[in-house]
């Protein structure tokens, strides 16, 4: 059995993976504002569009011939000002799709050697991707910057590790929920502020160098944030105390040389877990809902566009509201419910304004559907990690974690292309209608094949208070 870790422990750890998360995550979001001006500056410099230029045999050239024959193939012709979203979505699903083949690989790691191993391995990677983006003078490196970035990444899924060490099951969810509070907060204001930043040019081969560079600095200071101040997690190391000199783990205790460098496999037995769901089932809701669910985001600059005229600055306000509700939803609501009710309501409201998307002719429709969005952001994915940890013991959570996240970026790879190509191919109505029908496979699962773990629910209403004293 694991040891429970002492309140003021839990407390300043979570505060450790708050504070570094939050880091993560606002530099990751500064450059999505940015993706069409970024890659609209790679086009004219390697790929110009004046058919009076000599011909070009660079790399994005060569995508871009790729992209040309993918548009011609749909019935109804494509605007050219779409070619850089295309090209973003592409390398989007580049990403995610790498995020699918290390996501595993990441949480075995972390399973054997620990959570504080394995995070500091993937933040060495995530400097060199965002120094390959300061850089990036030619498209080339740009995309070096995104594919070591999509290898090395696996700071969610590690702090979402960290989170379970640390919580006894009343208080998962609502770990999970300040997890997830993060993502709201940094996507509120991380792209706003990738967007000021990127009016500052100083180097006049890179003009996003400004951005990529504030990017930088602060991948570098959590690095060093989480050197310093997190401790390891992982149950099969922290039970293993040494003398004064070694290591020091969760419980303020000191591990020696050798059993800090013995992996954790070999000095654990694993804790039997009577599950009630299993790891597919959670596996595949986490693919299916982020295969309609990304698809349907990312269609949306199209619709606001051809609907309302949406420009990238109208546009970043929706989102922005967005993030802002899910931010509200999160630090009030969300943090109180048991995790498959909380998943239960997402889906429901996804699968609700998948079908007023098919249908609003009006700006406030919009919002009451970017309303129900929120909703959806704020409780699906932090909802499943927690009921994927209840399913998994301590010494396997990091894989079986790892997974769920490999399954749900698979779907978010696979998602934008399909649900983008049905809109182009048949309409607005018909791509969310299919949209609806999908998202409703997603709720019959939600609500008659997913059970309750024992212990997701609260047992006592003081701790909820007592919850509000630590975070």
């Amino acid at each position: 059995m694991t040891t429970p870790v002492e309140p003021a422990t839990r407390k300043r750890v979570l505060k450790v993976i708050f504070f570094s998360l939050l880091l993560d995550l606002i530099s990751f979001t500064f450059i999505l504002p940015l993706f069409p001006k970024l890659l609209e500056f790679y086009r004219n410099v390697e790929a110009p569009l004046d058919p009076s230029a000599p011909p070009s045999k660079t790399l994005l050239s060569n995508v871009l011939g790729y992209l040309n024959t993918y548009k011609a193939a749909f019935a109804r012709p494509i605007d050219s000002r779409y070619d850089i979203v295309l090209l973003g979505g592409a390398l989007g699903s580049l990403f995610s799709l790498l995020q699918a083949i290390a996501s595993p690989i990441i949480g075995h790691f972390s399973d054997r050697y620990g959570r504080r191993t394995a995070l500091l391995l993937s933040m060495t990677g995530n400097i060199l991707s965002v120094l390959l983006w300061v850089m990036a003078t030619d498209f080339r490196t740009f995309l070096a910057s995104r594919i070591v970035g999509g290898l090395s990444e696996g700071n969610v899924q590690l702090a979402t590790a960290i989170a379970t060490d640390i919580s006894d099951p009343s208080k998962r969810g609502s770990t999970m929920a300040l997890i997830g509070a993060c993502f709201s907060i940094a996507f509120t204001f991380g792209p706003a502020l990738g967007a000021w930043l990127s009016s500052f040019s100083t180097v006049a081969a890179n003009p996003f160098a400004t951005a990529a560079g504030v990017s930088l600095t602060l991948i570098v200071v959590e690095t060093l944030y989480l050197y310093f101040c997190l401790p390891e997690t992982l149950p099969a190391l922290t039970q293993n105390t040494g003398p004064t000199g070694a290591q020091v783990n969760v419980n303020g205790t000191e591990t020696t040389p050798e059993e800090k460098n013995k992996p954790a496999a070999a000095t654990h037995v694993a804790t039997a877990v009577q599950r009630t769901n299993s790891h597919f089932l959670l596996n595949l809701t986490h693919l299916t809902f982020l295969l309609f669910f990304s698809g349907m985001e990312f269609s949306l600059p199209f619709m606001t566009y051809d609907l309302f005229a949406y420009d990238s600055a109208k546009n970043g306000r929706l989102l922005g509201f967005v993030g802002l509700i899910a931010s509200i939803l999160q630090g009030g609501v969300i943090r109180r419910l048991p995790p498959l009710l909380s998943v239960r309501i997402g889906v429901v409201a996804c699968l609700l304004a998948f079908i007023m998307l098919g249908r609003i002719t009006s700006v406030g429709g919009l919002y009451g559907a970017a309303t129900l969005l929120a909703t959806t952001s704020a409780t699906v994915v932090t909802g499943l990690n927690a009921l994927s940890s209840f399913e998994s013991h301590e010494g396997e959570r990091g894989g079986k974690l790892g997974m769920l996240r490999s399954w749900g970026q698979l779907g978010r790879g696979l998602g934008p292309v399909l649900f983008t190509s049905v809109y182009w191919w048949a309409g607005r109505e018909v791509a969310y209608g299919i949209g609806a029908l999908g998202m409703s496979w997603v709720a019959l699962l939600v609500l008659y094949a997913l059970k309750t773990p024992p212990g997701s629910e609260r047992v006592k209403t003081a701790k909820v208070a007592e919850e509000k004293k630590e975070l």
